[in-house]
């Protein structure tokens, strides 16, 4: 399936900075980079001084969301479809694997590419870092965990997945991204790691993606009635965007192999999150109670221990911070008037 975005060519300005010659300075790969988490990575990385290549097919990511970076010399934008083949001429020093369907409305309808990308995608991904000498950081879920029976999350919790469920795509397939990004490292020594992460959330997020706040803050904001799944009572632990992409890079610098949670420890029902949503939007919309969808996950939040002890990171947005912010970001997107 192909996005109706349209194909941007990849640049042909030369960047100053040289990132193809040892020496003149450090150049990252994103895959999935014009996609919500990939598009902020791509970002801060051109901030701190790196060339940044973003690879996206536009199956779920959005030109638009790059679209800002796109006149700074340092930035290369190029469709690419990871499950065919990946090549990047030139040195690579980061390859950071965003690339994949993360929302339950994108796996639902795109369940075999979401598998594909997951296998296939993390196969060619980790076969660019081996073939560049680079470190690779594989973007994995807290979806490993499935419906916890252990909580909070920790490293050393395996899981309780429905791998037949239909959530089972996407939680499967990062569970074998994991693995696989774990085989690199130990047959071919690829400097590998793995970064768990816990719900996100913040600017460029799509308005109808289906997770929780994107739909809330948009309800809100049209005046429609809040759909809470259930009676509101399974919780989510949200972590603003800025401080996931901390955590991620974080994760880049070191070696540490992980599995590592990133995510906020701070946990909430989803009922809360939307009534915060109403009262921060100043909306009269009321919140409709309706049904629960399948196998989702009764509580989520993550033990960050070792993302403090070996990164030393650990989320510093707050809550009203992060979610004023979001809806800021939503107001301009869908142009409704303050």
């Amino acid at each position: 399936m192909t996005s109706s975005a349209a194909s941007p060519s990849p640049s042909s300005r030369p960047s100053p900075r040289g990132s193809s010659s040892p020496g003149h300075g450090r150049r990252a790969v994103v895959t999935g980079g014009a996609g919500f988490l990939g598009s902020h990575l791509c970002t801060r990385l051109l901030a701190d001084g790196w060339d940044v290549v973003c690879l996206d097919n536009f199956l779920t990511g959005d030109a638009a969301n790059v679209a800002h970076l796109l006149d700074d010399p340092a930035f290369h934008l190029r469709r690419c479809d990871l499950v065919d083949f990946v090549h990047v001429p030139g040195d690579v020093d980061l390859v950071l694997h965003f690339a994949s369907p993360a929302s339950p409305v994108d796996y639902a309808q795109l369940p075999i590419e979401t598998l594909k990308v997951g296998a296939d995608g993390t196969l060619h991904a980790l076969g660019l870092a081996r073939e560049k000498g680079a470190r690779f950081v594989l973007a994995s879920t807290s979806e490993v965990y499935g419906d916890p029976q252990v909580h909070p999350q920790p490293e050393t919790y395996w899981g309780h997945v429905n791998p037949v469920g239909p959530r089972g795509v996407y939680d499967e397939a990062k569970r074998y991204g994991e693995a696989l990004t774990t085989a690199y490292r130990t047959v071919h020594g690829v400097r590998t790691g793995i970064v768990r992460i816990f719900n996100t959330y913040g600017p460029r997020m799509r308005p109808f993606d289906g997770r929780a706040i994107p739909t809330f803050v948009r309800q809100a904001l049209a005046g429609e009635p809040l759909t809470v799944a259930g009676g509101g009572s399974q919780t989510r632990s949200v972590c603003y965007v800025d401080d996931l992409v901390d955590g991620v890079l974080a994760m880049a610098a070191s070696e540490e192999p992980g599995p590592i949670n990133v995510g906020s420890p701070e946990e909430r029902t989803v009922l809360r999150i939307a009534q915060d949503v109403v009262a921060l939007t100043g909306s009269s919309s009321q919140i409709t109670l309706v049904g629960r969808p399948v196998d989702d996950p009764e509580v989520r939040r993550p033990d960050i221990s070792l993302a403090r002890a070996r990164l030393g990171w650990e989320p510093r947005v707050p809550w009203t911070d992060g979610l004023e912010r979001t809806v800021a970001w939503f107001r301009s997107a869908l142009q409704v008037p303050a």
